[in-house]
């Protein structure tokens, strides 16, 4: 299992309509998640910055992400989300969420 930390920022104008979209997130994008071998998946809240914290249990991440990139219905929810975000402006080139590097972690 690999963990993983994202960062980005929310609009502040869209922060209600994130918030609702992601009390009910749908179906088929949850199952999507699960089917990409990501397990306890989480998005917190800090004034505007979002940090996503996920694990991932499987064996080719790279072949797992492209799976969820190309599922329609993924595809559907990201043109909803992406306009209401801000990616950091220091975030590595191709990412939208940025990557973040685990210093720390205790069980």
């Amino acid at each position: 299992m690999q963990r993983y930390g994202s960062v980005i920022k929310v609009k502040p104008e869209s922060l209600a309509a994130y918030k609702k979209y992601h009390a009910a997130v749908w179906p088929e994008v949850l199952a999507m998640i699960r089917r990409c071998n990501i397990r306890n998946y989480s998005i917190f809240l800090k004034d505007d910055f979002l940090f996503g914290y996920f694990e991932y249990h499987g064996e080719d991440y790279a072949a797992d992400m492209a799976k969820m990139a190309a599922d329609p219905k993924t595809q559907e929810w990201w043109a909803v989300m992406m306009p209401m975000q801000k990616p950091l402006e220091t975030r590595s080139a191709g990412e939208w969420w940025a990557n973040m590097e685990e210093v720390f972690h205790a069980d």
